[in-house]
């Protein structure tokens, strides 16, 4: 079996890439081996989290390992081959390993706060992923977080995004919610909290990005 790449991507701190990264390799984990790596050294928000889930016992079926740079990355690619998932936490900013994360995911995600800011701060995004393209085709969604459906504001923000970005967008959205900074903070992912909607909301975003990866597959 081919190990299934998944970048998650955005120049912005604080747009929910680890919330992201973290819930969705904790979800996998759960059909197969699966290895988070945390890109965005010193601050590493998802070694961190794995950290503490170690010491809980709850590590299961995930590993998690660090990198700073992009020669790092490819060699730890080598090394986790065996595995059924790997997940790339990027860092928040234009860097080589943004790029190299770009070329070597087969889906790469893109989270986004339902802010204009934040949309707007998303288009330096835009050139790397031109670039990358130039490599090799990449695969790349919008996925909305602190986001609040059937709001005027959330229509707002879609429209600005279709006419800023370009991206296309998840079905899924991850709400504004206290679930998913606590399980963050606690090592664990909202499937393991009470919150009932976080829950459905990442249950639903690992069914869309297998679906993502089930048909990268079929083109390769």
């Amino acid at each position: 079996m081919t190990v299934k790449i998944i970048g998650v991507v955005q120049v912005k701190g604080g747009a929910g890439r680890s919330t992201v990264s973290t819930n969705l390799a904790g979800e996998l984990s759960k059909q197969g081996k699966t290895v988070l790596i945390d890109c965005d050294m010193p601050q590493g928000t998802g070694a961190s989290w794995f950290a503490v889930r170690q010491q809980k016992g709850k590590a299961g079926n995930l590993v998690a390992d660090t990198v700073t740079n992009h020669r790092e990355l490819v060699a730890k690619m080598q090394q986790y081959a065996y595995a059924d998932y790997i997940v790339l936490d990027g860092p928040p900013r234009i860097a080589e390993l943004t790029r190299a994360i770009l070329v070597l995911a087969d889906v790469c995600l893109v989270p986004v706060g339902a802010s204009a800011a934040e949309i707007w701060a998303t288009n330096d995004l835009l050139e790397l992923i031109e670039e990358a393209k130039k490599v090799k085709p990449v695969n790349t969604r919008m996925v909305w977080t602190r986001y609040r459906p059937q709001t005027r504001l959330a229509q707002d923000l879609t429209e600005l995004a279709k006419k800023e970005l370009g991206l296309l967008a998840l079905g899924t959205s991850l709400g504004m919610r206290v679930a998913y900074m606590e399980a963050l903070g606690e090592g664990l992912t909202v499937a393991e909290m009470t919150d009932a909607s976080a829950k459905a909301e990442v249950r639903f975003l690992t069914v869309e990005v297998q679906r993502l990866l089930e048909k990268a597959k079929i083109i390769k």
